[in-house]
Order: C-alpha cells, then structure tokens, then sequence
C-alpha cells in the first residue's frame, strides 16, 4: 500500500482516478453497496475484505451466524495455538444505504471530502483497522494477538452477531471499535446510551362508524392516549428519551378500527434507568377498559457505561495519539448505540469511534476527511503494537 496522504493537496477536486492503492482498494469497498437486508450485497462485501485481509497476510474465518446466510468475518494475527486473551477489534461491513444510493452520492473529492454511501459509517474505519493490523501481521509484531471481528447486521441491531461479538468479548483483554469519530470533533467515544423498542397494540371492536358507532370500541383512540403516557416517559434530567416512530391501525375511513399498533425507541444512560423505564411500559394500561392492550418492551442493546478501565485505557491511547500528531478527547455519553455497548456490558474495557474524522452518518452527504487517514493508521499500528 502507498502511503496515505496527509492532505487534500493529492486529491483531484471533482473526481478521483486509480491512482494510489489505498484510494482503489476503498473506492472498491464503497461501491459494492452493502444494504443490512440484502445479505447477497453484504456476503459480496465479505468477499471482498476477506481477500484483502488475505494478502496482508492475516489468517481469516467465516463464522455463520443464526437467522441470516450472511456471515460475521474474523481476520487475526493469531499464531497457531494462541489462546491468549488480546485486542477485539469490532466492526460492521452493512450499511443503513439501499442500493443504488451511489448513484446519489457518488465517490468522489471535493477538497479535503471523500463521499460515498458507508464511507463514514464505517468502511473507512474497517479498512484503517485492516491495514494497521497488515502491518502488525507477522508473529510477534504485536505483545497481544490482535482479532478483528467484522459482523453484516449492525444497522439493523445486531441480531443475529451479538451473541458472536459477547462470546469473542469475553475472551478478549481490550475492545477497540472502529465507528467513526464523532462529527467535526474528532472525539472517541468512552460511554454510549442502552437502546430499546416498545411496540404496543391496542385491540378494540369494530362497528359501522355511521349506523353503529357507539357499539364500536376504537383502538385508534386508545392507542392516542398511550401517546401521550408514553412520550411524557422522556426525563432529559435523567439522560432518558422516548420517541414513537410508527403508527398504524385502522382499515377504511367508514369502520371504528379495531387494531392500531405503535412501535417506539428508547434510550437510557444505565441498566437502572433501563429497568425501572421497562417497568414503567410494561404496566401500561388501557384508558378504555373494554380495549385490550399487547405490549412489548425490551432492551436491545445495554449501556455502555464509563469505567476506571475504560480510563486507563483512553489514557493509553490519548499517549498513542500525541505520538501520532494529533489530539483525542473523548465524547459526552451518545444517544447512539454501537456494537461497544455489548463488549462493554460483558466487561471489556473498551474505546469506541476511533474511525476516521467526516460527518453525515446515514445521509447523502456521508463523507470522511482525508486529511486525518494517515494519522489515524498511525494511531492503530501504534495502539496494535504497544497495548500488553
């Protein structure tokens, strides 16, 4: 690989041409579109960083994983036979993009901008972690063994790799997760909110909304006034959000609807506020007696909440980055969740946005800053190397 540039001055401003073997091998990566449903697009995009993790010379698994024929990728510095508990490296090759986003948010530069659809959430984070870890292949050239876990199911909330990504967690010594940066900050991120669903179905009785209205029982109406119990369950004091997403119930304009369901998201900053908000859904009751009420309320995934581990680990890598020729700070907790909320939950010290600077996650206008690539490889070589 040729070196990464350090600045936009190596960059054309309208379009980039094969050039330099860093900027081909991505620009492969970013255009094989890997939606999370489409599991053929996301096993193409396994593909592709499996043969690249190959020819660094790392050994490489495919791990079939429940529910889904697209597989989780592990590439690995391991020697024969080394059990030792090392660094987890956690990441996702599927993106939040439906295919033929590209032909929207085409790879190209403008300046120091390098945009295409997952570019920021997360293919350049994975292929900075890929090549450090190259570096780092032969045996001995890292004081730990060093597994990089790659899932196909992050955007859509880990389903089907989680119990992968705790089992690998458990063994490991340190976690380091390779999302992005924080936005225009450059920040890591050390603490990330628990995330859940809370569906709730509301059966009522239907009738003739014109001959028999009062004979009808509207779940639509119902399903109103959960609303409201439950969007008042938000306490910004106490870090926690509820928000409906979906609504929907009712057949045709002329019948009182006997079915309305509504899903809605949550977050909380620690198991204990988790808990005692999952209990505060669970115990939802009909405002209407004769309406039936289906609820369903359940984490998904759990805080990742600050620890003197975790502390002593971002002042280790804090030390890394000064030697790298840049500055990292950590975050304030983030509503957002990652697959370091599960390494975290099962006690893995663990240090999560390490990708590279951009903004736009999950937009048209997703995009990483180029200038900060080399010193970003810099840091993950060093960190590969020097953390025991």
């Amino acid at each position: 690989m040729s070196a990464l540039p350090t600045n936009s001055d190596s960059l054309p401003t309208a379009s980039i041409p094969v050039l330099d073997p860093w900027l081909q091998d991505l620009q492969a990566w970013i255009e094989c579109e890997s939606p999370s449903a489409d599991t053929g697009a996301v096993t193409r995009m396994v593909a592709l960083v499996e043969a690249r993790a190959q020819a660094l010379g790392l050994r490489t698994s495919r791990i079939t994983l429940d529910g889904t024929p697209a597989p989780a990728l592990v590439a690995s510095n391991r020697a024969e036979g080394d059990e030792r508990p090392g660094i987890l490296i956690i990441g996702h090759l599927d993106t939040v993009h439906p295919v033929g986003t590209l032909a929207r948010n085409a790879w190209r530069a403008e300046g120091d901008q390098l945009y295409g659809p997952g570019i920021y959430d997360m293919k350049a984070g994975v292929y900075l972690a890929l090549q450090a870890l190259g570096a780092v292949s032969a045996p001995g050239a890292t004081r730990l063994p060093v597994d990089l876990l790659l899932v196909p199911d992050e955007e859509i909330g880990s389903l089907h790799s989680r119990p992968l990504t705790e089992s690998l967690a458990r063994r490991a010594r340190y976690g380091l997760v390779c999302e992005p940066a924080r936005a225009n900050t450059g920040f890591c991120v050390t603490a990330r909110k628990g995330t859940g669903m809370l569906r709730v179905v509301a059966h009522g009785r239907p009738s003739h909304a014109g001959v028999a209205h009062e004979k009808g029982r509207s779940a639509i109406r119902e399903i109103g006034h959960q609303i409201l119990a439950i969007e008042a369950m938000t306490d910004y004091a106490q870090g926690v959000t509820v928000s409906i997403g979906t609504i929907e119930g009712g057949t045709t304009r002329n019948v009182v609807p006997s079915r309305c369901e509504l899903f809605a998201d949550f977050r909380v900053p620690d198991m204990a506020r988790g808990q005692a908000l999952l209990e505060r859904m669970r115990a939802l009751r009909p405002h209407d007696p004769d309406v039936r009420l289906e609820i369903e309320a359940d984490m998904n995934r759990p805080p990742m909440e600050p620890t003197p581990a975790t502390a002593e680990l971002l002042a280790r890598a804090q030390g890394v980055a000064q030697q790298s020729g840049w500055t990292l700070a950590a975050a304030p907790m983030t509503g957002g969740g990652s697959d370091a909320n599960f390494a975290a939950a099962v006690g893995l010290p663990s240090l999560d946005g390490l990708g590279p600077d951009g903004d736009g996650a999950h937009t048209l206008y997703e995009h990483i800053l180029v200038s900060t690539m080399a010193q970003r490889l810099a840091f993950w070589q060093r960190m590969l190397r020097e953390l025991d």
